[in-house]
């Protein structure tokens, strides 16, 4: 079973776990009701002041955390006059996690903890082992998808997915 539709684009290019979909702005609608509703005035883009908001494929707005961190300061939501980008009260902006990908440079016996210095949240933790350099760790329950840890990683290896918080089950 699928946690998520898949769009007939990522279908016909392979893509069948949707992996490779654009990181859209914080608040937006599931990926086909965006595209339908986003009309690409670029309004939210040249709102976000940390630049983090560039033209993708079509002209559709995509997260470049290249460039630093969303602050959720809700200048992109305030733009958008179509609904692509919806807040509900309560609700996260959006169910994006960071990973630490093979390519860490811990994993290859180099400490290095640049990722886990930048998140505020401190959802990435680095846990000593035996004989081994600390590898990084992330709590998903913690992280908050801001992307802090994805421009200082010197390996390109932390990149943001979707991936929902864990639900809690009570007893």
């Amino acid at each position: 079973m699928m946690d998520m539709a898949i769009t007939r684009t990522q279908f016909l290019r392979g893509d069948i776990r949707g992996e490779r979909r654009a990181v859209r702005p914080p608040w937006a609608l599931e990926e086909w009701l965006f595209v339908e509703r986003c009309d690409r005035c670029g309004r939210c883009m040249s709102a976000c002041p940390q630049g983090l908001l560039s033209a993708g494929r079509g002209g559709f707005p995509k997260m470049d955390f290249q460039h630093g961190e969303c602050t959720f300061c809700r200048a992109c939501l305030e733009q958008c006059s179509r609904g692509a980008l919806r807040a509900y009260d309560g609700e996260a902006p959006w169910q994006l996690r960071a990973v630490v990908g093979a390519d860490c440079l811990t994993t290859h016996g180099v400490v290095c903890r640049s990722c886990g210095e930048q998140c505020d949240v401190h959802a990435i933790r680095f846990r000593p082992s035996a004989g081994r350099v600390a590898q990084p760790e992330v709590n998903i329950a913690l992280c908050n998808g801001c992307g802090a840890c994805v421009g200082p990683c010197p390996a390109a290896a932390v990149t943001m997915h979707y991936r929902p918080h864990p639900v809690e089950v009570s007893a």
